[in-house]
């Protein structure tokens, strides 16, 4: 290496004889403080450096510009090396957990060898009706570990640290040991990317799940994050610490009172009486855990609550082991007895599901916890200037108001109404400004005067063979289908500004709605949203509609692979100059599958609905897999709308509430019979038009026709005949899709490609025009192709910029388009096909 000298003639001669420059420490100096205000910089910016810095004057500017190609690589293989470090922590902690896993399994094997050894020997013998007490012991121990008796013990704090200690025995058999037999989630797969190892209970008492997993944060943080249940918890109503004392090997004892929500209008909520211990195990790991607290002598009072059904918790809690690097590795065990026989017998699936209990609670708490590890890694500024936390604050609240309107609880003030006559609709009324401001306290600035209450009607309704995913998904995209625009208008004009009645009939056409995506869970299983409902503008004497509506809106459960998940969408009117503190009226739809235990669906679901759609002169049918799930789905749907009204007009509105549920109750029967797999094989979108072919047929006259024209196979190595074909196609990496002949061309089918570009689905597919999803260039191109289409067959399409439904751009390579011929040989549609297509 050679020195620069002041000479900028010797400089450029070391670098001819290809020698780098060696700069001085002042000068790498002066480089980095630009590098981290600029580290791309222009020719005409690297040259006012030079001029603005005396101290690079003997550096020329080539060599300026080679040093920040070097200083920005460097910057990212440095990042890259960070990376690649934490993947592999990540994957030793991985590899670790899951050899612990392994072990574990082990023992149960050899568990279950003995015990199936035992009763075959007792078989032979004929002599089962023998007790053998240390057998017994083998055979039944983790019975007894799931329902221990424990003698009445002094409420001291000596007795309650008995009762904790054997409480952390049985919850870490649970966890770590060979105490219940856990079997694996359906559709939950670990790995180094999943969000854990997740498993149910499979024969013991009560619903149990479990789950191992690694987030970035550290333990006692964990644990913090964790006892606080209500701020992660949704379906937590409340947790009150009645006592608190230190034990003297450094743990915690507290003694809790809790209460759950009820997740429909048809079942009680549930309340615990509660012992936690937390404490520090000798290899440095965090415990939390927790059972419910019987009666003890001289101990705390624990009458039942009116209106609420005690529940139990069986040994229950957290393991939270510190990781090498940083994070933490946390077994979690949620165990419980909700008292399935206090609700009607249709519901007690919810109360006896493990599969409900472990997506609703289990892997809620996981998520929570890698949401905030990721917001305290990637504290960045999301949608309306809001940081993550703030978002994730405001769904916590939507989801928490919708709960309390479902539930009604006395003591938050409200008060059921005399029923019409007829009980399909409940509704209550609360005017208590005490309640609304303990809420928000900035809740009375909407409701200015004592005159004002809110009304809440709802209902439960139970659906059959509707997969939830699918209805929700066409409740969110179709709010024309079920929502009243009136309503809509004057509610939310009511919560911005004024008071305000709302009318029994619609006042206007529905302007239709823009979905605005404002932010997203890291596991993509929750949206939040704000709905822009258009074209109101409406005067009334005592208040001006805007010509835009806003709603707050989150959707989650559209995951159709996802087993025994609930979906919900929830949401609440809002204004443009909207704030953290705003006074929230959520409503909105509950659906959960009584049936999430029975069985896993298949992960191709979506697959499945188009494949068994087959219409003709034999009715409609459904074969292959879908079969076994389409004539058994069940699930509970819970609808709750809340309305701001002036007291005075209580009479009036509480009819009109009354009607508007109940028209939504007729629009959602409607629409889940249109979905229903029973009416047309196991298709989940509306009725096919008459003369519209089954999918087989229609994808055998695509590559017919592909072939025809272009020369060459669409599908590679595919029979034809066979039900591969749809199956291939369906598969396709790029993205195929189906148009009509008519004046306003719409789509009739698409693969799943096609139907992640357009984003939509099955059902929504006939309402998107090709005219949607094209912009200016591609109406142009579209227009000038089309007689060569008609004429020669096909034609092939430049790349360039396409929309979906949601208003996203998407780039594509190139595009092919082409003629369908049926077997007539007459055009029945024209099939597009956009190559390496992407989201801009």
């Amino acid at each position: 290496m050679m020195v620069v000298t002041s000479s900028c003639k010797d400089t450029k001669l070391a670098m001819d004889n290809g020698k780098y420059v060696r700069y001085t420490p002042e000068q790498v100096e002066a480089l980095e403080r630009l590098y981290h205000e600029c580290p791309k910089p222009s020719s005409l910016r690297r040259q006012q450096l030079i001029r603005e810095c005396p101290i690079l004057s003997n550096i020329e500017p080539k060599q300026i510009k080679v040093w920040f190609q070097n200083r920005r690589c460097r910057e990212k293989q440095r990042k890259e090396s960070s990376r690649l470090q934490a993947v592999n922590r990540k994957l030793t902690a991985m590899n670790k957990l899951l050899m612990e896993e392994n072990d574990r399994l082990q023992k149960q094997v050899s568990q279950l060898v003995y015990e199936n050894s035992y009763f075959r020997q007792q078989t032979q013998n004929g002599n089962l009706a023998t007790t053998d007490t240390s057998c017994d012991s083998v055979v039944t121990s983790g019975q007894r570990h799931l329902t221990p008796q424990h003698p009445p013990k002094d409420a001291s704090p000596a007795g309650l640290l008995s009762i904790a200690e054997e409480t952390l025995t049985e919850f870490l058999s649970k966890a770590t040991g060979t105490a219940m037999e856990w079997v694996q989630l359906p559709g939950m797969k670990p790995g180094p990317d999943s969000i854990g190892i997740i498993a149910i209970s499979h024969g013991c008492t009560g619903v149990a799940a479990r789950a191992c997993g690694l987030v970035g944060l550290e333990p006692t943080r964990v644990a913090e994050i964790l006892k606080d249940r209500p701020s992660w918890y949704r379906d937590c109503r409340t947790v009150d610490v009645i006592n608190a004392m230190s034990t003297g090997n450094g743990g915690t004892l507290e003694l809790l009172y809790m209460q759950l929500y009820a997740p429909t209008t048809l079942a009680p909520a549930r309340d615990f009486w509660l012992l936690r211990y937390s404490s520090v195990l000798e290899n440095g790991s965090l415990v939390v855990c927790e059972r419910s607290l019987n009666n003890t002598q001289n101990g705390p009072s624990m009458p039942p609550v009116q209106h609420l059904v005690r529940a139990e918790m069986l040994p229950s809690g957290y393991l939270i082991r510190p990781c090498e690097g940083g994070g933490s590795t946390i077994h979690i065990v949620d165990h419980l007895d909700l008292d399935p026989w206090s609700v009607p017998e249709v519901l007690r699936p919810l109360y006896e599901s493990s599969t409900l209990l472990a997506q609703r609670t289990t892997v809620a708490a996981l998520r929570q916890l890698r949401q905030i590890s990721q917001e305290v890694s990637q504290p960045v500024v999301t949608g309306w200037g809001r940081r993550p936390a703030a978002l994730r604050a405001l769904g916590h609240r939507l989801s928490k108001g919708f709960n309390e309107a479902v539930n009604g609880f006395a003591d938050d003030g409200w008060s059921v109404i005399e029923s019409d006559g007829i009980d399909d609709v409940t509704l209550l009324v609360n005017s208590s400004h005490g309640k609304m401001m303990a809420t928000n306290q900035s809740f009375a600035n909407g409701f200015q005067s004592v005159s004002h209450a809110v009304f809440c009607a709802k209902a439960s309704m139970l659906l059959q063979n509707v997969p939830p995913a699918i209805l929700l998904r066409f409740l969110r995209e179709h709010r024309s289908e079920w929502a009243d625009s009136g309503i809509d208008a004057y509610s939310a004009a009511s919560v911005k500004s004024s008071p305000c009645t709302l009318p029994g009939s619609r006042v206007g056409g529905f302007g239709g709605q823009v979905i605005l995506p404002l932010a997203q869970t890291i596991e993509h299983e929750e949206f939040m949203e704000v709905i822009k409902l258009e074209n109101f503008g409406q005067y009334r004497d005592d208040m001006i509609i805007p010509a835009d509506i806003f709603l707050l809106q989150i959707c989650n459960g559209m995951d159709e692979s996802a087993i025994g998940t609930s979906a919900e969408l929830i949401f609440a009117p809002i204004d443009a100059s909207f704030s953290d503190d705003t006074p929230l009226l959520p409503s909105g739809f509950r659906i959960i599958p009584l049936d999430s235990g029975t069985g896993a669906s298949s992960p191709n679901r979506t697959l499945d609905l188009a494949s068994a759609l087959e219409v003709g002169p034999t009715g409609n049918r459904v074969s292959g897999e879908c079969s076994s799930h389409s004539g058994s789905g069940k699930s509970i749907m819970t609808i709750a709308f809340q309305f701001a009204f002036e007291i005075h007009l209580q009479e009036s509105v509480a009819a009109m509430a009354r009607q508007y549920v109940r028209s939504i109750i007729a629009s959602v029967q409607r629409v889940a019979l249109a979905l229903s797999p029973s009416r047309f094989g196991s298709h989940a979108g509306l009725p096919p038009p008459a003369g519209t072919p089954e999918a087989h047929t229609l994808v055998r006259w695509i590559c017919l026709s592909y072939r025809c024209f272009l020369g060459t196979e669409l599908l590679k190595t595919v029979n034809e005949g066979s039900d591969m074909i749809l199956k291939t196609l369906w598969h396709h990496s790029d993205a195929v899709m189906c148009c009509s002949l008519k004046a306003l061309p719409v789509f009739t089918f698409a693969n799943q490609a096609g139907l992640d570009l357009l984003e939509t689905t099955l059902v929504a597919l006939q309402d998107i025009t090709l005219e949607k999803i094209l912009d200016d260039h591609g109406r142009q191109t579209l227009c000038s192709e089309l007689p060569q289409i008609m004429h020669q067959g096909f034609a092939c399409l430049q790349g360039g910029i396409c929309l979906s439904s949601m208003g996203r751009p998407v780039s594509y390579e190139r595009a092919v388009a082409w003629k369908v011929l049926n077997d007539e040989e007459n055009v029945h549609c024209i099939c597009f096909m956009f190559i390496n297509w992407s989201f801009v």
